[in-house]
């Protein structure tokens, strides 16, 4: 492999021999690059755990029922898909910069109605319009910021995805911390998300500074025109739908997203009604398989650059199977924690996995359209699988529901081989 390296720039090579691929980038602007899209997944955890924090509250001041919660959760699911199938046409007019500032300050404005119509103005209304608002700059940034995450991964040379998904679990971590805080110190929920969307602001339109401008993603400075017309971009866009390799990343994300998004919502009931433990038990197991996730995501850039994707999302794949029938069908509690571990860390990294595979070809304004992609199968199956669980657990028990998702993990690990490495070796810079 021919490699230039120094303590200042880095020569990204192309698949066909070696030869430079592009203009050289300082190392201290790509660390930048790389700081600021772990913020941007920082805060977008932040963001959806101040607001999923504060539920009992706005449901205490609203007056709604369990039943009125869930269809106003509703609300926030609703502009989510459509964030997601609004963020390709986002990015193709407006490129990525520009695009997470606006959806970020839309997640804003989305937490200060929600903070105002839960609270000093108890208004049902006002909080469903907030919702959508939230969701939908939400379900847009996720797009956005994988195919930024997936672009600057590839210039340093680096696996970093799952380290920047493990971000915004730390984001999640801290919001979930501050809405404690804010609570325990009577702090009003309007005054609470008010300060989160102000800090939220603030961050994103620093950060994006640091973002390298690019035409090829419909980037341009100042109000110059790019010089690939938004139309054609979003045409290429949605042309990718027709790529069957991209098809099969797609089953890898939907299996590995369906268990994430699962666990996410139903394993702490899954193991007080189908297991019979306290509600304490089943919070308790939710943490374990939150921490296994995390930690797998944290150290498994390493571990991918070291043996490649393929064989570590059959690995995981295998491990979710084994984890999830250990869960399923335990009868004690030590076999309960180890298949939640399990299954915790066999669905880490596929999300993130899918996103480098996606980006993993030569044309740049390409690679973007087939994150997008997807990030949105992925989003999709976090968003449609619980609902679908929860039918089928009323049919036919929870338990019973989670083998779905044990189905779904052997897709994925039979999928895996189309997330293999296409463009050859990459540049590296040392972090």
């Amino acid at each position: 492999m021919s490699q230039h390296r120094d303590d200042e720039s880095v020569l990204a090579e192309s698949h066909d021999g070696g030869r430079p691929a592009e203009a050289a980038r300082p190392r201290r602007e790509l660390l930048a690059w790389r700081n600021a899209v772990f913020a941007i997944f920082f805060l977008s955890g932040l963001s959806m755990a101040s607001w999923v924090a504060r539920i009992p509250v706005v449901r205490d001041d609203t007056g709604l029922s369990t039943q009125g919660v869930g269809l106003v959760i509703l609300g926030g699911a609703a502009g989510s898909v459509l964030g997601l199938i609004a963020a390709p046409w986002l990015m193709a007019r407006f490129g990525t910069r520009t695009g997470m500032i606006g959806v970020l300050v839309t997640v804003s404005v989305g937490l200060v109605f929600v903070g105002v119509g839960g609270s000093i103005l108890p208004s049902i209304p006002l909080v469903v319009i907030g919702l959508v608002l939230f969701g939908f700059g939400n379900g847009s940034v996720d797009v956005m910021m994988n195919v930024e995450g997936a672009e600057a991964e590839r210039e340093i040379g680096k696996t970093l995805m799952p380290l920047m998904h493990a971000f915004f679990s730390f984001g999640t971590v801290a919001g979930a911390g501050i809405a404690a805080a804010a609570s325990a110190l009577g702090i009003s929920i309007t005054i609470h998300l008010a300060v989160i969307a102000l800090l939220i602001i603030g961050a994103v339109i620093v950060a994006v500074r640091y973002v390298p401008i690019r035409e090829e993603l419909g980037d341009h400075p100042h109000h110059d025109a790019p010089s690939v017309p938004w139309r054609q971009r979003l045409r290429e866009s949605l042309a990718v739908w027709g790529d069957g390799r991209l098809l099969l990343i797609g089953v890898v994300m939907l299996g590995m997203s369906f268990a994430e998004g699962g666990a996410n919502d139903w394993l702490a009931l899954a193991v007080v009604d189908g297991h019979h433990f306290d509600a304490t038990v089943g919070a308790a197991i939710f943490t374990v398989f939150t921490v296994a996730m995390t930690a797998a995501r944290v150290l498994g850039g390493p571990v991918l650059d070291r043996f490649g994707r393929v064989p570590v999302l059959q690995v995981l794949a295998a491990t979710g199977v084994v984890g999830l029938s250990l869960f399923i069908f335990s009868t004690e509690t030590w076999m309960l924690i180890v298949g939640t571990v399990l299954w915790g860390v066999g669905c880490s990294l596929g999300f993130p996995v899918g996103m480098s595979a996606a980006a993993d070809v030569t044309d740049r304004r390409l690679a973007a359209s087939r994150v997008s992609a997807v990030a949105i199968i992925g989003y999709c199956a976090f968003l449609a699988g619980p609902p679908f669980l929860g039918f089928l657990g009323e049919q036919f028990g929870i338990l019973n529901a989670l083998l779905v998702i044990l189905g779904l993990m052997v897709l994925a690990g039979v999928a895996a081989p189309a997330a293999r490495e296409q463009t050859g070796p990459r540049a590296r810079v040392t972090a």
